[in-house]
């Protein structure tokens, strides 16, 4: 396979996030790595597409507009045909470029997508000036967003003469492309040797991009009835689907992949596994890696955490407990938090064990069993901390916010509502346990980012959780209950108490793991065998 591999040489992705300049999940960090790691092979030239939010300031990012490759003195500008039923109808677009790590990053610069403060969902600055636009809803016009997106990264590509031997598609914002460049006229000869790979990142509905209006697929992709009608799901059309065919299609995780195609868990994708297995889809599964310098907590000023430590090596965790303890100081009082809102207080023992939290309040990540949890843990024992850094379900953050202000559990749990990269750097380096109580996780990173910190993670074992090794690399648990959940906490409190050796030999063995499976540099090999078959595919069609 080695030697297949050398024939990929051009790698284009399409996304909607990517690493510092756009970002809403753990997208961002997959798509910026992956490609970063598949750049420094010098015979490999990496192309990354995604829009230009109106958050964007290129210029003072390093970016300039690509020049026409006709008209070097001029900018690249160019007419996107996105038609509405019943309208014909093109939008402009301009190109925005620099490299960042040996990667070509283009963004697109358009009216509908400079006029987003948001990757996925409204502002609340945006609501201000707009009611109609709530804040955390979607884009009204996510499904235009996204085919222009498609369009334009086609357009792009042809009117630079690029020959892409790979386009990675990321989610399914993205996974229409394989179906538009091998069904319309014209491009499936000018692609005819282009491989394509569609990642799902998450499968969960509401992620698939899916649109009712089938009209209005059919008007803005241009695909024909037929296509349309094929790729229905749940009486949607689906973007997965659509390109199903057309691709090799791969999930973030094993066993997220096999968790979709043959459990019941796949209701929770309104059955969008089970769909492709009867199709004769192949889902192909790759977990995440992680590149373990960009989470090093050995660098503590580029982290921005009290102190440098290493979790693996043999000169113990001092500067831990000095971010231990410098977190708590900064949290035992009143004192406000610029950009986050602050409730209760953690009183400043650093020999309490520290349990964090970091990530979305939502359904998914299963928030309300925490809660409800933490409450009954409360009620028991008072032998531990709570931290949570996090926003989303208004619902969710009110039940969690009570319990930081009950008496009862003064100095105790702390919610920090909001996010803030710097403040979870210094959560991660401060925390003993890392809870992820998730419903479903089709792979996971935090897990990756606390244990490279000595945050030992406390998982559901589902999706791509189940590479936390119970009672070796973490502590995990079967069923999505409070008993389950609260059962795991009261091991690694017992374990924290009474064996702090074995703590120490967990935190080991768990950044060691990383290092030896859990790599980019290892994982992009997996990535090139996906794209030689897709490149194989699409020569056999």
């Amino acid at each position: 396979m080695a030697k297949e591999q050398h024939f990929i040489r051009d790698i284009w992705m399409l996304s909607r996030e990517y690493g510092v300049l756009a970002g809403a999940g753990g997208v961002k960090d997959v798509v910026s790595q992956l490609a970063a790691t598949l750049a420094q092979n010098p015979n490999n030239s990496v192309h990354v597409v995604l829009p230009c939010y109106g958050f964007m300031n290129p210029s003072e990012l390093g970016f300039s507009f690509l020049a026409d490759p006709l008209f070097p003195e001029k900018r690249l500008q160019f007419e996107v045909d996105l038609n509405y039923p019943e309208e014909e109808r093109r939008e402009e677009v301009a190109v925005w470029t620099a490299k960042q790590d040996r990667v070509n990053i283009y963004l697109i610069d358009a009216e509908r997508y400079r006029e987003k403060q948001g990757v996925y969902t409204y502002t609340a600055e945006e609501e201000i000036l707009f009611p109609w636009q709530k804040k955390s809803e979607g884009h009204i016009d996510y499904f235009a967003m996204n085919i222009l997106h498609q369009k334009a990264a086609i357009d792009l590509m042809i009117l630079l003469n690029a020959r892409p031997d790979v386009i990675h598609c990321h989610d399914g914002h993205t996974a229409v492309l394989p179906a538009m460049i091998s069904e319309h006229p014209g491009l499936r000869h000018y692609f005819r040797k282009c491989g394509c790979v569609i990642t799902i990142h998450n499968a969960g509905q509401g992620y698939h991009q899916e649109i009712s209006d089938l009209a209005f697929a059919q008007a803005t992709t241009g695909l024909s009835l037929q296509q349309i009608r094929q790729s229905i799901l749940d009486d949607c059309f689906d973007p997965f689907l659509a390109g199903s065919s057309y691709a090799i299609m791969n999930t973030v995780s094993e066993n997220y992949a096999r968790e979709l195609r043959e459990t019941i868990d796949d209701h929770l994708t309104g059955w969008l596994g089970h769909t492709l297995l009867e199709r004769n889809i192949t889902l192909e599964g790759i977990t995440n890696g992680i590149d373990p310098n960009t989470f090093s907590a050995q660098g503590a000023e580029k982290m921005h955490i009290a102190a440098p430590f290493n979790p693996i090596g043999n000169n113990g965790l001092e500067g831990k407990k000095v971010c231990k303890t410098a977190m708590l100081q900064k949290l035992s009082g009143s004192d406000a938090i610029p950009g986050i809102r602050k409730f209760g207080a953690l009183t400043p023992d650093p020999t309490i064990p520290l349990i964090t939290f970091i990530g979305r309040l939502s359904t998914q990540k299963g928030v309300s069993v925490l809660t409800n949890t933490l409450e009954q843990l409360l009620h028991e024992r008072d032998d531990f901390y709570f931290l949570l850094l996090g926003t989303g379900s208004p619902y969710d953050e009110d039940a969690l916010i009570q319990l930081a202000e009950n008496d009862e559990f003064r100095g105790r749990v702390c919610i920090l509502g909001g996010y803030d990269t710097i403040l979870a750097n210094k959560i991660y380096a401060a925390g003993d346990f890392f809870v992820i109580p998730s419903q479903y996780e089709p792979c996971g990173l935090t897990d990756f980012m606390a244990q490279l910190f000595g945050n030992i993670p406390i998982v559901h074992a589902v999706g791509g959780l189940v590479k936390i090794k119970d009672g070796e690399t973490g502590f995990s648990y079967d069923e999505q209950t409070v008993e389950a959940l609260s059962e795991a906490i009261k091991r690694a409190l017992q374990l924290y108490f009474e064996d702090p050796s074995a703590i120490r030999t967990m935190q080991r063995d768990a950044v060691q793991l990383i290092n030896d499976r859990y790599t980019w540099k290892t994982v992009s090999e997996e990535y090139l065998q996906l794209y030689v078959k897709a490149k194989k595919k699409k020569i056999i069609l």
